[in-house]
């Protein structure tokens, strides 16, 4: 049996230094007090009360949905009057009234099995929190990234209803900028969020854009 103590079983610093933080995060006991499965719940419950995106009798889309906390949160302020519909390459345990798909955004039969539950639904709202695996590498993590941000965008433009909105984690760096222009040629406008749940040293902000132009698809 190998020695706690050995290099092998060591925590590097930065691992330490995590765990710590989360063990004292605010956002994390309070997310346990409330039943939301992780602090991401609270950046979009500020988002909402900012933009109020939430109303009831809308259909929402979260792309990236695991573990569930936005789905959570939509799901309790709009209390089953609304259609909800979730997708995620990880399991998800289930939440009332969210229709949940299993399976990677990136492939065609699973982008299309959720175009067959939205049955011709035009969509008011679409959310998007997902991340990529992170490698370590800046440059291939942020190019990770952007492709699930672009495809995000993407299915935003083809199932969202005149006058929709559309909210997207992404992260300040390369290609951020040209991703901003480009989300702006679809919505009358597009503002950035950084969230208090949010951490400081995360480079992680929000776009959100509103007054989509349901413009002619190609």
């Amino acid at each position: 049996m190998l020695k706690s103590d050995t290099p092998k079983h060591k925590r590097s610093k930065t691992s330490q230094a995590w765990l710590q933080e989360h063990v004292n995060d605010h956002y994390v006991h309070l997310a346990q007090k409330e039943g939301y499965r992780a602090r991401a719940a609270y950046k979009l419950l500020e988002i909402d009360e900012k933009e109020k995106l939430l109303y009831k009798g809308m259909t929402v889309v979260d792309l990236g949905s695991a573990p569930g906390s936005w789905s959570q949160v939509v799901s309790r302020k709009l209390k089953g009057s609304a259609k909800i519909f979730a997708l995620d390459i990880l399991p998800m345990e289930p939440i009332d009234n969210v229709n949940f798909i299993c399976g990677d955004f990136r492939e065609n039969n699973v982008l299309e099995e959720l175009q067959n539950a939205l049955d011709n639904f035009a969509v008011d709202l679409v959310i998007s929190d997902i991340a990529p695996n992170m490698s370590g590498q800046a440059v291939t993590d942020q190019a990770r990234s952007f492709y699930l941000a672009e495809l995000a965008l993407d299915f935003a433009r083809n199932h969202l209803k005149k006058d929709g909105a559309f909210l997207v984690k992404v992260f300040q760096g390369t290609g951020f900028q040209e991703y901003v222009k480009d989300m702006r040629t679809s919505f009358d406008r597009v503002t950035t969020h950084k969230p208090k749940a949010s951490r400081n040293r995360s480079n992680e902000v929000y776009l959100l854009g509103k007054g989509f132009k349901n413009q002619v698809k190609s």
